[in-house]
């Protein structure tokens, strides 16, 4: 079995309003690229990982005309992909959503989400303390988390939580003081978000079901100046909840070691690249005994994918971000 993750940027802007792709020349949402050249970027890169589900983060949008399982649906196609049928969560505002395109031959998939009242679905209210103030804060996600039942043709069952969780960003700061105010705010949402993450997680291995939590979780050693303000990372949050990733394990550990990368962003200001471990795929303890192995496509640390030029340049030109695949026994 292979399950992915990969967060593919600005793909909502390839498909049109009746979620038709987008084969041309006009610019696609990337510095640089052409609509028609990400699209068969993307082609290339899901068809090379061959994965039995991917999760999409960022998934075309789903509003009044659009709808991101058909899009996806068209996609896999138009591509000829086994990955053949695609199924979400609860739908958001930002166009960016989270979406789960999978092979039926291999996999039954259903959304579930389920509810305690220490955890409530992720598309409801999370009430908690976050500064130690005796007031409840109240978080809620942008884009909501999917909780998938999944179970394989042989009878297996587990369950899959795909996330996006908010970026600590200080987008929309007009200055050095508003930019410090608003990237505290984040990081704050975002370990709330976290801890409600780790609270549904809690439940499901309390009721011994295998867990994988897999997305996208926008945080990762040395992305900002206040990764240290509240003690912990939202990663150590997830994992403490009893999940295992080796490379979250490695890069968040009292002694990290290399770091390991999944983004890779543009400093136009330097003419350099920052690079990040933003994407992670989380197993319970139960599933360690199924010899997992991770691997992230990364186009220059990657040997395999270092070695095929065309692979190599499809991984550049698709996202700026890279898939993560997770192969265990089943």
């Amino acid at each position: 079995m292979r399950l992915a993750t990969y967060n593919i940027e600005w793909f909502a802007n390839l498909f049109d309003r009746n979620d038709r792709l987008i084969v041309d020349d006009s610019w696609s949402g990337r510095h640089d690229v052409t609509k028609a050249q990400q699209v068969e970027a993307i082609a290339k890169v899901l068809t090379a990982i061959d994965a039995d589900a991917v999760l999409v983060v960022e998934a075309p949008n789903t509003g009044k005309r659009q709808n991101t399982v058909r899009a996806l649906q068209a996609f896999a196609e138009v591509f000829d992909l086994r990955t053949s049928q695609a199924i979400m969560g609860f739908p958001n505002d930002t166009h960016q959503e989270l979406a789960l395109l999978y092979d039926p031959e291999v996999l039954s998939v259903r959304h579930d989400p389920r509810a305690a009242d220490d955890a409530p679905r992720f598309d409801s209210e999370f009430r908690i303390d976050l500064d130690v103030d005796a007031t409840q804060d109240v978080v809620q996600f942008s884009k909501p988390p999917m909780e998938l039942s999944v179970q394989t043709k042989a009878g297996f069952q587990f369950r899959l939580i795909g996330a996006h969780l908010k970026s600590k960003a200080p987008h929309g700061a007009g200055s050095r003081d508003e930019a410090i105010r608003i990237s505290i705010a984040n990081r704050r949402k975002q370990l709330a978000q976290a801890i409600w993450l780790s609270r549904r997680v809690a439940h499901h291995l309390a009721e011994d079901d295998p867990v994988i939590l897999l997305g996208d979780l926008n945080d990762g050693p040395g992305l900002d100046e206040f990764e240290h303000l509240f003690g912990r990372s939202s990663v150590e949050i997830v994992l403490q909840a009893g999940l295992f990733d080796p490379h979250a394990v490695t890069a968040h550990g009292p002694h990290p070691g290399s770091v390991s990368s999944t983004a890779r962003f543009a400093r136009p200001e330097n003419g350099t690249f920052l690079e990040a471990l933003l994407d992670y795929i989380m197993i319970s303890s139960d599933l360690q005994s199924r010899r997992p192995v991770w691997r992230i496509w990364h186009p220059f640390r990657d040997a395999a994918c270092w070695a095929k030029p065309d692979l190599r340049e499809a991984l550049l030109t698709a996202s700026d971000h890279f898939p993560v695949t997770l192969d265990f026994e089943l």
